[in-house]
């Protein structure tokens, strides 16, 4: 995970600081469209994503999708979570590329285990620092929302083992109880072995609860929603449209946009 923000003067909870007018007040000041850019270029550049692929990001605290918008440039997918509504309205307004869910991130991060390549947060998790009601415990907050990040982000540890050779998977021991379960990292060499099943993954029903699987083989989220390939011509017009839809200011499009030039010597 990578993010940056300091911790805000105590305004009240977020989702009712940013209502609609503060929303949009945010999102149209071109100073904070500024550094919220600059801030989500270091903050992606600090997860050391590989650069043949595009990943899956988790952006928490997504807001009007400000930052989104660089992880989409970047040829990248992302779904974002945030508690305010108003933010979240200028989101689907502005029709930002990524996911959104409204979701209270001191509640956790409600994904499956091994779900993202990576996460950001930009001036979103100091938040949890304050005790915006009486039910509210800091602490707790915080040990809920990095508890279960880790437990979304352990795609990073598998792709390293998977990068050196190893198949297998995450087997989850009593994946429905809150003290009880356990993750258990295995792994196989040569030929992918038989995932072992967990404890206690039956359900009432007897219907088996299955375990996430991993492989070598990367082509889970290539393309799934069809979109162009980073730095091609129709990725770059794609690019050219989105920020022309921002009410940026962006060049004509001609037969050369695109046209990869010729090696000078």
């Amino acid at each position: 995970m990578a993010g940056s923000g300091r911790r805000p003067e105590h305004r009240g909870p977020p989702e009712l600081f940013y209502d609609e007018a503060e929303a949009r007040k945010y999102t149209q000041n071109s100073r904070v469209a500024e550094i919220q850019s600059q801030m989500s270029e270091r903050a992606v550049e600090l997860l050391g994503l590989p650069e043949d692929r595009p990943c899956l990001l988790l952006d928490v605290g997504c807001g009007s999708g400000l930052s989104g918008d660089y992880i989409s440039d970047e040829g990248h997918y992302w779904i974002g979570m945030d508690i305010s509504p108003a933010m979240l309205d200028v989101a689907m307004e502005r029709e930002v590329e990524g996911d959104l869910l409204l979701a209270d991130m001191g509640h956790g991060i409600p994904f499956r285990p091994g779900m993202f390549d990576g996460c950001i947060s930009i001036s979103a998790v100091q938040w949890l620092c304050n005790a915006d009601k009486k039910s509210h415990s800091p602490p707790k907050r915080l040990y809920r929302f990095f508890s279960t990040l880790y437990t979304a982000l352990l795609e990073l540890i598998t792709t390293q083992a998977m990068r050196a050779g190893f198949t297998g998977g995450m087997v989850v021991d009593y994946p429905n109880s809150a003290k009880a379960k356990k993750f258990f990292l295995c792994l196989f060499v040569g030929a992918s072995g038989t995932l072992p099943k967990g404890l206690g993954t039956e359900c009432a029903d007897g219907e088996e609860i299955h375990q996430a699987k991993f492989t070598n083989e990367r082509t889970r989220f290539r393309n799934t929603k069809g979109k162009s390939v980073k730095k091609s011509r129709d990725w770059i017009l794609e690019k050219k449209e989105r920020r022309r839809r921002q009410g940026k200011e962006v060049r004509a499009d001609t037969k050369y946009t695109g046209r990869k030039r010729r090696p000078r010597f």
